[in-house]
């Protein structure tokens, strides 16, 4: 991988990590955060990402709260969870080799793909900590995007 591609996927971990520190925070569903920031936010989010590495991640996501006025919803995976607990890093690290091994094969830009995957059928199956889905191997992640179900 070159300097460049390890920037791009470094950048759309952070982003990740801010939707799942928002989720969690706010208690939605993150395809309701990424509704509610929007693709241009999330593309400015991305471009800005190197930046934004300099303050403290809890700053950005509170501040993108307030912003686009984000309120408290009812799920809370979390405290649902039977199990250890994920981390918003664990979770984010998912979403981000998904949407770059998505990109490998589809010529459109992290944000467009970020926002498809986040409003699809998977995000729900990722975010529910009680399941598998989460910590599968990302080729089966991948696949299983693909073909539109879990394999």
């Amino acid at each position: 991988m070159n300097g460049r591609e390890e920037k791009k996927e470094n950048d759309l971990f952070f982003v990740c990590s801010v939707v799942e520190y928002i989720g969690r925070k706010t208690k939605n569903k993150r395809k309701a955060v990424v509704q509610k920031l929007g693709s241009a936010e999330i593309a400015r989010l991305l471009s800005l990402a190197d930046v934004l590495h300099s303050e403290p991640l809890e700053k950005t996501a509170n501040n993108l709260i307030l912003q686009y006025n984000i309120t408290e919803g009812n799920f809370d995976n979390a405290a649902l969870c039977k199990f250890s607990i994920p981390t918003y890093f664990d979770i984010a690290k998912v979403y981000k080799r998904l949407i770059a091994d998505i990109s490998k094969t589809q010529q459109k830009l992290y944000a467009d793909i970020l926002m498809t995957v986040y409003n699809s059928w998977i995000s729900d199956k990722i975010d529910d900590y009680n399941s598998s889905m989460y910590f599968e191997n990302p080729q089966y992640l991948y696949e299983s995007y693909i073909a539109g179900t879990p394999l």
